[in-house]
Protein backbone atom coordinates (compact mmCIF):
# COMPACT_ATOMS: atom_id res chain seq x y z
CA UNK A 1 0.00 0.00 0.00
CA UNK A 2 1.23 3.51 -0.77
CA UNK A 3 0.56 6.46 1.52
CA UNK A 4 0.71 10.18 0.72
CA UNK A 5 0.80 12.09 4.01
CA UNK A 6 0.86 15.79 4.91
CA UNK A 7 1.19 16.66 8.59
CA UNK A 8 1.19 20.21 9.94
CA UNK A 9 1.66 21.22 13.58
CA UNK A 10 1.37 24.92 14.47
CA UNK A 11 2.20 26.35 17.89
CA UNK A 12 1.18 29.95 18.62
CA UNK A 13 2.22 31.99 21.65
CA UNK A 14 0.44 35.02 23.13
CA UNK A 15 3.78 36.81 23.59
CA UNK A 16 7.19 36.36 22.00
CA UNK A 17 9.13 33.40 23.40
CA UNK A 18 12.62 31.99 23.14
CA UNK A 19 12.51 28.46 21.79
CA UNK A 20 14.69 25.82 23.36
CA UNK A 21 15.98 22.84 21.37
CA UNK A 22 13.18 20.92 19.65
CA UNK A 23 13.17 17.17 19.02
CA UNK A 24 11.06 16.07 16.05
CA UNK A 25 10.19 12.45 15.32
CA UNK A 26 8.07 12.84 12.19
CA UNK A 27 10.25 11.07 9.62
CA UNK A 28 9.06 7.47 9.18
CA UNK A 29 11.57 4.81 10.03
CA UNK A 30 12.89 2.55 7.30
CA UNK A 31 12.76 -1.21 7.83
CA UNK A 32 11.56 -4.42 6.22
CA UNK A 33 7.92 -3.37 6.49
CA UNK A 34 8.02 0.10 4.93
CA UNK A 35 10.04 2.03 2.34
CA UNK A 36 10.20 5.84 2.43
CA UNK A 37 10.00 7.19 -1.13
CA UNK A 38 10.45 10.91 -0.39
CA UNK A 39 10.34 13.21 2.60
CA UNK A 40 10.22 16.98 3.17
CA UNK A 41 10.20 18.92 6.43
CA UNK A 42 9.66 22.69 6.55
CA UNK A 43 10.08 24.58 9.83
CA UNK A 44 9.17 28.22 10.53
CA UNK A 45 10.88 30.24 11.82
CA UNK A 46 14.00 28.91 10.15
CA UNK A 47 16.23 27.23 12.76
CA UNK A 48 19.74 28.54 13.30
CA UNK A 49 20.91 24.94 13.18
CA UNK A 50 19.17 21.70 12.24
CA UNK A 51 20.48 18.15 12.15
CA UNK A 52 19.14 14.68 11.41
CA UNK A 53 20.28 11.82 13.63
CA UNK A 54 19.45 8.32 14.82
CA UNK A 55 18.51 8.04 18.47
CA UNK A 56 19.20 5.14 20.83
CA UNK A 57 15.97 3.43 19.77
CA UNK A 58 16.89 3.55 16.06
CA UNK A 59 14.44 6.34 15.21
CA UNK A 60 15.25 9.12 12.75
CA UNK A 61 15.18 12.36 14.73
CA UNK A 62 15.45 16.00 13.66
CA UNK A 63 16.97 18.36 16.25
CA UNK A 64 16.64 22.12 15.87
CA UNK A 65 18.04 25.20 17.62
CA UNK A 66 16.72 28.76 17.34
CA UNK A 67 18.13 32.24 17.99
CA UNK A 68 15.41 34.86 17.58
CA UNK A 69 12.27 35.29 19.71
CA UNK A 70 9.07 34.23 17.97
CA UNK A 71 5.31 34.09 18.42
CA UNK A 72 4.89 30.86 16.47
CA UNK A 73 6.48 27.55 15.54
CA UNK A 74 5.24 25.70 12.47
CA UNK A 75 6.41 22.22 11.54
CA UNK A 76 5.15 20.72 8.29
CA UNK A 77 6.06 17.36 6.81
CA UNK A 78 5.11 15.85 3.50
CA UNK A 79 6.11 12.40 2.31
CA UNK A 80 5.29 9.31 0.29
CA UNK A 81 5.84 5.85 1.71
CA UNK A 82 5.15 2.30 0.65
CA UNK A 83 4.16 -0.31 3.22
CA UNK A 84 5.27 -3.82 2.33
CA UNK A 85 4.00 -6.35 4.86
CA UNK A 86 0.70 -7.74 3.62
CA UNK A 87 0.84 -10.74 5.93
CA UNK A 88 1.60 -9.90 9.59
CA UNK A 89 2.40 -13.56 10.28
CA UNK A 90 4.98 -14.13 7.54
CA UNK A 91 7.45 -15.86 9.86
CA UNK A 92 8.03 -18.93 12.03
CA UNK A 93 8.88 -18.13 15.66
CA UNK A 94 11.87 -19.91 17.10
CA UNK A 95 10.84 -23.04 18.97
CA UNK A 96 12.12 -22.01 22.38
CA UNK A 97 9.93 -18.90 22.23
CA UNK A 98 6.77 -21.01 22.16
CA UNK A 99 7.60 -22.53 25.54
CA UNK A 100 6.18 -21.09 28.77
CA UNK A 101 7.20 -19.09 30.69
CA UNK A 102 8.45 -16.77 27.95
CA UNK A 103 12.21 -16.78 27.99
CA UNK A 104 14.54 -15.01 25.56
CA UNK A 105 18.06 -16.29 24.99
CA UNK A 106 20.77 -14.68 27.11
CA UNK A 107 22.15 -12.79 24.10
CA UNK A 108 18.72 -11.36 23.30
CA UNK A 109 18.04 -10.47 26.93
CA UNK A 110 21.09 -8.22 26.98
CA UNK A 111 19.63 -6.20 24.11
CA UNK A 112 15.98 -6.36 25.20
CA UNK A 113 16.38 -5.71 28.93
CA UNK A 114 14.92 -2.18 28.77
CA UNK A 115 11.84 -3.47 26.89
CA UNK A 116 11.04 -6.11 29.49
CA UNK A 117 9.12 -5.55 32.71
CA UNK A 118 10.58 -2.32 34.11
CA UNK A 119 8.16 -1.81 37.00
CA UNK A 120 5.76 -3.89 39.05
CA UNK A 121 2.13 -3.22 38.03
CA UNK A 122 -0.83 -3.23 40.37
CA UNK A 123 -2.31 -6.57 41.38
CA UNK A 124 -5.27 -6.31 39.00
CA UNK A 125 -2.90 -6.10 36.01
CA UNK A 126 -1.00 -9.15 37.25
CA UNK A 127 -4.23 -11.09 37.78
CA UNK A 128 -5.60 -10.14 34.36
CA UNK A 129 -2.34 -11.10 32.67
CA UNK A 130 -2.38 -14.51 34.35
CA UNK A 131 -6.04 -15.01 33.47
CA UNK A 132 -5.42 -14.23 29.79
CA UNK A 133 -2.38 -16.53 29.77
CA UNK A 134 -4.62 -19.33 31.01
CA UNK A 135 -7.17 -18.61 28.27
CA UNK A 136 -4.35 -18.76 25.71
CA UNK A 137 -3.27 -22.13 27.15
CA UNK A 138 0.16 -20.67 27.89
CA UNK A 139 1.09 -20.39 24.22
CA UNK A 140 3.03 -17.29 23.11
CA UNK A 141 1.38 -16.15 19.88
CA UNK A 142 -2.16 -17.06 20.99
CA UNK A 143 -1.53 -15.07 24.18
CA UNK A 144 -0.68 -11.93 22.20
CA UNK A 145 -3.86 -12.35 20.17
CA UNK A 146 -5.96 -12.94 23.30
CA UNK A 147 -4.60 -9.79 24.96
CA UNK A 148 -5.16 -7.71 21.84
CA UNK A 149 -8.73 -8.97 21.47
CA UNK A 150 -9.46 -8.42 25.16
CA UNK A 151 -8.49 -4.75 24.97
CA UNK A 152 -10.31 -4.30 21.65
CA UNK A 153 -13.53 -5.76 23.09
CA UNK A 154 -13.39 -4.49 26.67
CA UNK A 155 -11.88 -0.99 26.39
CA UNK A 156 -13.90 1.68 24.59
CA UNK A 157 -11.76 3.70 22.19
CA UNK A 158 -11.91 7.49 22.48
CA UNK A 159 -10.12 10.52 21.06
CA UNK A 160 -7.90 12.52 23.43
CA UNK A 161 -5.74 14.86 21.37
CA UNK A 162 -3.18 15.87 24.00
CA UNK A 163 -1.65 14.57 27.19
CA UNK A 164 0.45 11.63 28.28
CA UNK A 165 -1.00 8.11 28.31
CA UNK A 166 -3.04 7.03 31.30
CA UNK A 167 -1.62 4.40 33.58
CA UNK A 168 -2.66 0.88 32.54
CA UNK A 169 -4.56 0.55 35.81
CA UNK A 170 -6.58 3.71 35.04
CA UNK A 171 -7.47 2.50 31.56
CA UNK A 172 -8.53 -0.87 32.94
CA UNK A 173 -10.68 0.75 35.64
CA UNK A 174 -12.34 3.27 33.32
CA UNK A 175 -12.70 0.72 30.52
CA UNK A 176 -12.03 3.49 28.03
CA UNK A 177 -8.99 5.21 26.60
CA UNK A 178 -7.23 6.69 23.60
CA UNK A 179 -5.09 4.53 21.34
CA UNK A 180 -1.96 5.38 23.35
CA UNK A 181 -3.69 4.31 26.59
CA UNK A 182 -4.68 1.00 25.06
CA UNK A 183 -1.14 0.41 23.78
CA UNK A 184 0.31 1.03 27.25
CA UNK A 185 -2.20 -1.40 28.78
CA UNK A 186 -1.24 -4.06 26.21
CA UNK A 187 2.43 -3.57 27.03
CA UNK A 188 1.85 -3.89 30.78
CA UNK A 189 -0.14 -7.11 30.42
CA UNK A 190 2.38 -8.68 28.04
CA UNK A 191 5.46 -7.60 29.98
CA UNK A 192 4.04 -9.30 33.06
CA UNK A 193 4.45 -12.61 31.20
CA UNK A 194 7.99 -11.82 30.05
CA UNK A 195 7.41 -10.32 26.60
CA UNK A 196 9.63 -7.48 25.38
CA UNK A 197 7.37 -4.63 24.23
CA UNK A 198 7.69 -1.12 22.89
CA UNK A 199 5.37 1.80 22.11
CA UNK A 200 4.88 2.99 18.52
CA UNK A 201 3.57 6.28 17.14
CA UNK A 202 2.46 6.63 13.54
CA UNK A 203 -0.46 6.69 11.13
CA UNK A 204 -3.14 4.28 9.99
CA UNK A 205 -5.19 3.83 6.84
CA UNK A 206 -8.96 3.85 6.97
CA UNK A 207 -10.71 0.79 5.55
CA UNK A 208 -13.63 3.05 4.59
CA UNK A 209 -12.48 6.70 4.32
CA UNK A 210 -15.03 9.35 5.25
CA UNK A 211 -15.41 12.69 3.47
CA UNK A 212 -13.87 15.58 5.45
CA UNK A 213 -12.97 13.21 8.29
CA UNK A 214 -10.49 14.65 10.77
CA UNK A 215 -7.43 12.45 11.10
CA UNK A 216 -5.17 11.96 14.11
CA UNK A 217 -1.83 10.43 14.94
CA UNK A 218 -2.13 6.81 15.95
CA UNK A 219 -0.37 4.56 18.47
CA UNK A 220 0.02 0.83 18.97
CA UNK A 221 2.44 -1.65 20.54
CA UNK A 222 5.14 -3.96 19.21
CA UNK A 223 6.41 -7.22 20.67
CA UNK A 224 9.81 -8.74 19.94
CA UNK A 225 9.36 -12.27 18.59
CA UNK A 226 12.51 -14.32 17.87
CA UNK A 227 12.26 -15.35 14.25
CA UNK A 228 9.92 -12.47 13.43
CA UNK A 229 11.56 -9.42 14.99
CA UNK A 230 9.43 -6.53 16.21
CA UNK A 231 5.77 -7.21 15.35
CA UNK A 232 2.94 -4.75 15.84
CA UNK A 233 -0.46 -5.22 17.45
CA UNK A 234 -3.15 -2.55 17.14
CA UNK A 235 -5.50 -2.55 20.11
CA UNK A 236 -8.06 -0.18 18.57
CA UNK A 237 -8.49 -2.55 15.62
CA UNK A 238 -7.94 -5.82 17.41
CA UNK A 239 -5.53 -6.88 14.69
CA UNK A 240 -1.87 -7.61 14.10
CA UNK A 241 -0.21 -4.78 12.16
CA UNK A 242 0.38 -5.29 8.44
CA UNK A 243 0.49 -2.77 5.58
CA UNK A 244 -2.26 -0.43 6.82
CA UNK A 245 0.07 1.28 9.31
CA UNK A 246 2.99 3.69 8.94
CA UNK A 247 5.40 3.74 11.90
CA UNK A 248 7.12 7.00 12.80
CA UNK A 249 8.99 6.09 15.97
CA UNK A 250 9.15 3.35 18.59
CA UNK A 251 10.49 3.37 22.14
CA UNK A 252 10.37 1.41 25.39
CA UNK A 253 8.18 4.17 26.92
CA UNK A 254 5.75 6.53 25.14
CA UNK A 255 7.86 9.62 25.85
CA UNK A 256 10.60 8.27 23.59
CA UNK A 257 8.22 8.17 20.61
CA UNK A 258 6.69 11.63 21.09
CA UNK A 259 6.40 13.25 17.63
CA UNK A 260 7.46 16.73 18.82
CA UNK A 261 9.01 17.72 22.13
CA UNK A 262 10.85 20.82 23.29
CA UNK A 263 10.73 23.88 25.51
CA UNK A 264 10.18 27.61 25.35
CA UNK A 265 10.84 30.50 27.72
CA UNK A 266 8.56 33.50 28.05
CA UNK A 267 6.67 35.68 30.53
CA UNK A 268 2.93 35.21 31.07
CA UNK A 269 2.65 33.24 27.86
CA UNK A 270 -0.29 31.16 26.75
CA UNK A 271 0.28 28.62 24.00
CA UNK A 272 -1.99 26.85 21.57
CA UNK A 273 -1.40 23.89 19.28
CA UNK A 274 -3.26 23.22 16.03
CA UNK A 275 -2.74 20.05 14.01
CA UNK A 276 -3.76 19.25 10.46
CA UNK A 277 -3.28 15.78 9.01
CA UNK A 278 -4.07 14.53 5.52
CA UNK A 279 -3.67 10.85 4.68
CA UNK A 280 -4.28 9.39 1.25
CA UNK A 281 -3.78 5.76 0.31
CA UNK A 282 -3.14 4.52 -3.20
Amino acid sequence: MRFEIEHSTCYTYSNAVSLGPQTIRLQPRGDGSQHLLNFECVIEPTPRLMTSLMDLEGNIVTRTWFDEPTTHLNIKTRFSIETLRRNPFDYFPERHFEQWPINYSEDLKEHLITYLNTEVPEQKIIELSNELATIAKFEALPFLEVVNQYIYNEIKSEIRETGSPQSPETTLSKKRGACRDMAVLFMAICRQQGFACRFVSGYQARSVPKINERRYLHAWAEVYIPGGGWRGYDQTRGQAVADAHVALAAARIPKGATPISGTFVGTKVQSQMDVSLKIQTI
